[in-house]
């Protein structure tokens, strides 16, 4: 018997499920290969990015990591304009010529994903210093997985922007993994104390796969930026349910136990209340199929748009 559920609790979940029902569909198609890139799925990982984004306004800028289909959705990314550019259509996000890995809608503050690790949170600690001196009210975040930790220019942006008080928030997805390598065989740290030396105050969610929960902790987080102007760093507990690129399963391979996996079903809340899924899918699978069916009419990109913004 499923329990009773809040208004905000609806709400979460709708955006949760809506992604995930968005990837399973792209797992239905990556075989026909209509999809023109590789894909970094974050079933498992939606209660992060809905609950992240729970309290952002669209003048707040998020940059996302490539696995960035849930926050792009999350932040308000147009549904057929991320099919389009999945099929590489001209009416895609990018005009079909960034992929899954570097979906952007910069109008509703999405910044953009990048394929190379780490490579977006200097870009974030930029734009707070750019909200800084224009004197704006406004929130940074920079998504990264436990994997970006170990790059240096993680460490120089937590110094630069401890150093200068800038208004961003450092999110990290942990996972545990980076591609099939444990967090535990990389690492010789803990990732909230190694943030917390730089001054930055921290935050640490456990239950990643609570939206509500993500979303009450964010909000503190976000009034706590707002507030003071200054650097906050954020670690949240989560586990990917699909290999780390493409659409298939990986258990096989052994580099993590299928336990986990069951034990954290056990707990998303997409999986306890199939009431809740059942009268939500229809609504999401209209909103879906639309989005197919625009991508599929859409043109390619013509020869004239292959120099198009290129700087």
């Amino acid at each position: 018997m499923e329990k009773s559920v809040t208004n905000i609790f609806k709400q979460l979940f709708y955006q949760a499920l809506r992604i995930r029902l968005v990837e399973e569909h792209i797992i239905d198609l990556y075989p026909s290969d209509v999809i023109q890139s590789p894909v970094h799925l974050s079933i498992g990982q939606e209660a992060v990015a809905v609950g992240a984004c729970q309290t952002l306004t669209s003048q707040d800028l998020l940059f996302s990591t490539y696995r960035s289909h849930a926050f792009y959705l999350a932040k308000g990314g147009n549904l057929k304009e991320m099919f389009a550019e999945l099929y590489g259509k001209v009416t895609g996000c990018a005009r079909g010529k960034a992929g899954s890995m570097h979906l952007a809608a910069p109008d509703v503050g999405f910044m953009g994903a990048s394929a190379v690790v780490a490579s977006t949170i200097p870009h974030a600690v930029g734009a707070a210093l750019a909200a800084k001196r224009l004197k704006k009210n406004q929130i940074i975040v920079g998504v990264f997985g436990d994997g970006a930790t170990e790059e240096g220019v993680y460490h120089e942006s937590l110094n630069f922007a401890a150093l200068h008080r800038l208004p961003v928030i450092f999110l990290c997805e942990n996972n545990g993994l980076a591609v099939h390598s444990s967090r535990q065989a990389r690492q010789n740290f803990e990732i909230i104390e190694h943030a917390g030396s730089y001054g930055l105050k921290t935050f640490h969610i456990s239950e990643g796969y609570d939206f509500v929960k993500v979303a009450d902790a964010m909000s503190e987080v976000i009034r706590h930026v707002r507030t003071t102007h200054t650097p906050a760093f954020v670690e949240v507990q989560t586990f990917r349910y699909k290999e780390h690129v493409g659409p298939g399963d990986d258990f096989s391979c052994g580099y993590r136990n299928i336990s986990e996996f069951h034990n954290w079903k056990d707990l998303d809340p997409l999986m306890q209340y199939p009431n809740l899924v059942e009268s939500f899918r229809p609504r999401i699978v209209e909103e879906i199929e639309e989005a197919i069916q625009f991508a599929k009419g859409s043109a390619f990109p013509s020869i004239e748009e292959l120099l198009c913004d290129v700087v």
